[in-house]
């Protein structure tokens, strides 16, 4: 017979590790969204604020008490409950102790707990001492009348409260944030006595829309004085829908010509805003701003004053920009994703959320009622025996004196049961004399009537609505506050254009022969007198402001933009353009047009078409530039040429000393393309490249045309060139003997 072979048990389990991988971090997520990241919709809080809130009650820490060291607090928390590092439970206490973090408070600190400047440089606990506020009271009143559940400690020596019996909902009150796995919560913190009226108006009317309860709940109220600009139609959808944003916007005032910021948004450093203005001050992107101080003290937690530098700044526009560009303007995220009742995560609109908070409060104080409940017949049970005892004095004592054992004879002999029985013998001889049976009957009498009520209101549904909206009445009386954060409705606010924001100076942009780029500072200075690098000389040059765009074709008829202000000094030699923009390999630069965006230019090519087009169709931002003109092959883009009027003559010059002038209106206005021929050239002496078009130029009613032909020039009026007039694509007229050969020209 062959023996069995059994099978060994090595003392640990064998499973899959995809199995084992997805259950600990089911576990784990589970954790992190029940007992850490999500508040509890019952009393607001997450577990390590409740656990902070319940030790600081059993150290006695009430708002009446002197305050204790926090280091004392941190270590009941983590000794007896919360077994987590102590810097982050240290951090949580901070937070419920800071003024500018919660709207309304749960403990008192004495020390340096932070500042709206910096929240985190708060003193270490060893240092710092705190109690409960009194409305921490609203969380703790009713916490041993049998109103929550209790549920062992992390080592299970000790019990502590699964939630605590809150008497206002406490999640709307303060508000909070958190992020689990896979969701995250942001509560923002409301009004007081705005929620209470919500909540009284939805025990009157259980039908009441969300629409409803928003005539009484305006929106989120954080702890500064910051406005909420965001449109009341925004508000009412994120109450309906549990998701949404919220826009805070800084206030400021005028001082003797200064703008001096009063308010920040919610969570927003002063010193975090004054650098960033500071930043855009040195990149010379604020040139309406001389000054800026921070004048903020203990009297005036925020006062930035910023200093204009004449009174003919435009205040809303300048602060307009800095709402857009800044923190003083910040959007809030708002998702009221909390753990409801049934312990599942669930996000909630306003009407659902404020439902479900009644019906906590509701079996609350049913629980609260019914133990009161059981202590008054308690108490009346053992009045009861007590009458009969004192009724009945000198027996009472007789049997106590004589039996070995009294309690059963006393229970025989007057019909008690065995914890009357209990009470009468554990009744001090001394005090059980001292009773008087008025005093008896008459507490008897109280607690009567006390249970009677306490029967009749947990008989009926309206009595138990009155009494929590009663409740909640004097809560309100008794720590309501006037809203801090004013609802304005805005516009959003728009950033400045950099055009707008750059000081508007005449500079002349100049352009050499080998692609190099400079400004100058105003339009007097003569370009040709500046200094180049070896082996170049002036190309073209043009004249506008420096809060203008400047624009660079190159001589395949692309178009290049940048700001006038970007470009390098004239005191260098400037920076090739090549470095700032992506021209095809090759191309060089050929000339330049500045000016207001709706002036207009001349292009052409050099086999004579072209067109009129606005300046801004040669801008755009993209570094390889923008198609133009279009260029046939063998041709090359001219120098664009600015338009003065519409009476402008315009004029071409062949290589052969062909000169036509016709009237600027018989060209074409066109954003793009190849335009119309301006000149006639024989085809094949095109084609050859014998003759082709040297320049243009746009002669203003009354000027003259200067060419220049080596060491001569020639002049040429209006009243000359009436002797070249003729119509758009003609020969045109020859130029005198010895001025054929142009080589460059200048209109006047």
């Amino acid at each position: 017979m062959t023996d069995l072979v059994r099978p060994t048990f090595h003392g640990f389990e064998q499973i899959p590790l995809r199995e084992y991988a997805e259950r600990a971090y089911l576990d784990y997520s589970m954790y992190v969204v029940l007992d850490r990241a999500l508040p509890f919709l019952g009393d607001g809080l997450k577990p390590v604020q409740r656990r902070i809130v319940y030790a600081m009650s059993e150290l006695g820490l009430n708002a009446a008490a002197k305050p204790k060291k926090a280091a004392r607090t941190v270590g009941d928390v983590i000794g007896k409950y919360h077994p987590h590092g102590d810097s982050a439970c240290y951090e949580a206490l901070v937070l419920m102790a800071q003024p500018f973090s919660f709207r309304y408070p749960l403990i008192e600190g004495q020390g340096n707990f932070g500042s709206s400047d910096d929240p985190k440089s708060f003193a270490a606990m060893r240092y710092t001492e705190a109690k409960l506020t009194p409305i921490a009271e609203v969380l703790l009143g009713e916490l041993g009348q049998g109103t929550v559940d209790w549920s062992p400690n992390f080592d299970g020596t000790l019990e502590e409260p699964t939630w605590l019996p809150a008497r206002l909902p406490h999640l709307l009150l303060n508000g909070t944030t958190g992020i689990a796995v896979g969701m995250a919560t942001d509560v923002p913190p409301h009004q007081l006595n705005e929620v209470v009226t919500a909540c009284i108006r939805l025990l009157d009317e259980p039908g009441a829309s969300v629409r409803d309860l928003c005539e009484h709940v305006l929106g989120p109220d954080y702890p500064t004085s910051a406005e909420i600009i965001t449109p009341r139609a925004d508000l009412l959808r994120m109450y309906e829908t549990g998701n949404g944003s919220v826009r805070a916007r800084a206030v400021y005032t005028r001082e003797n010509g200064n703008l001096v910021i009063t308010a920040l948004p919610h969570q927003v450093s002063p010193s975090k805003v004054m650098e960033q203005i500071a930043q855009q001050m040195r990149a010379k992107k604020l040139p309406w701003l001389e000054d800026l101080r921070d004048e903020s003290d203990h009297q005036n937690p925020v006062r930035l004053v910023l200093v204009p530098r004449s009174n003919r700044v435009d205040a809303e526009v300048l602060m307009g920009h800095l709402f857009a560009t800044t923190d003083l303007e910040k959007s809030f995220r708002v998702n009221l994703n909390v753990i409801g009742i049934d312990g599942r995560p669930r996000v909630r609109d306003l009407k659902a959320m404020l439902s479900e908070w009644l019906a906590f409060r509701i079996e609350t104080v049913t629980r609260r009622l019914r133990h009161r409940l059981e202590r008054v017949e308690r108490r009346l049970h053992l009045l009861a025996g007590l009458l009969v005892a004192f009724l009945n004095l000198d027996e009472v004592i007789r049997i106590i004196r004589s039996e070995d054992e009294p309690k059963p004879v006393l229970m025989a002999r007057f019909g008690l049961d065995e914890v009357q029985a209990d009470y009468i013998l554990e009744t001090r001889l001394r005090q059980l004399a001292r009773l008087e049976e008025m005093k008896i009957r008459g507490e008897e009498a109280e607690l009567a009537r006390e249970r009677e009520n306490l029967i009749a209101t947990l008989g009926s549904k309206t009595k138990l609505r009155n009494l929590v909206k009663k409740e909640l009445l004097a809560d309100a009386r008794k720590f309501g506050d006037e809203r801090r954060s004013p609802l304005v409705e805005r516009g959003a606010a728009q950033a400045l254009a950099e055009t707008d924001l750059t000081p508007s100076e005449p500079v002349t942009v100049v352009l050499s022969e080998k692609g190099w780029a400079r400004a100058a500072k105003g339009h007097e200075i003569d370009p040709a007198s500046l200094g180049y690098r070896e082996g170049d000389t002036l190309r073209a040059f043009a004249r506008g402001r420096s809060n203008q765009q400047v624009a660079f074709l190159d001589a395949g008829g692309r178009a290049y933009s940048a700001l006038a202000h970007t470009l390098p000094s004239a005191r260098g030699n400037g920076e090739p353009l090549t470095g700032r923009f992506a021209p095809p390999a090759g191309t060089a630069f050929i000339g330049v047009a500045f000016g207001e965006g709706e002036s207009r230019q001349i292009v052409a090519s050099s086999h004579g078409y072209g067109f009129v087009t606005r300046l801004e169709n040669f801008f755009g931002r993209n570094k390889a530039g923008k198609a133009l003109l279009s260029v046939p092959d063998g041709a090359e883009a001219l120098p664009p040429v600015t338009v003065n009027g519409a009476d402008d003559l315009t004029v071409a010059i062949t290589s052969a000393g062909h000169l036509l002038a016709f009237p600027l209106g018989e060209l074409p206005e066109l954003d793009r393309g190849k335009g119309n021929k301006l000149i006639q050239i024989p085809p094949a002496r095109l084609k050859s490249g014998d003759e082709r078009v040297l320049a243009i130029a746009s002669v203003r009613q009354g000027g003259e045309l200067t060419l220049f032909c080596g060491q001569r020039k020639l002049t040429l009026t209006w009243k000359d060139l009436q002797s070249y007039l003729g119509s758009r694509a003609q020969r045109g007229h020859l130029l005198p003997r010895g001025f054929q050969r142009v080589d460059a020209i200048a209109a006047g």
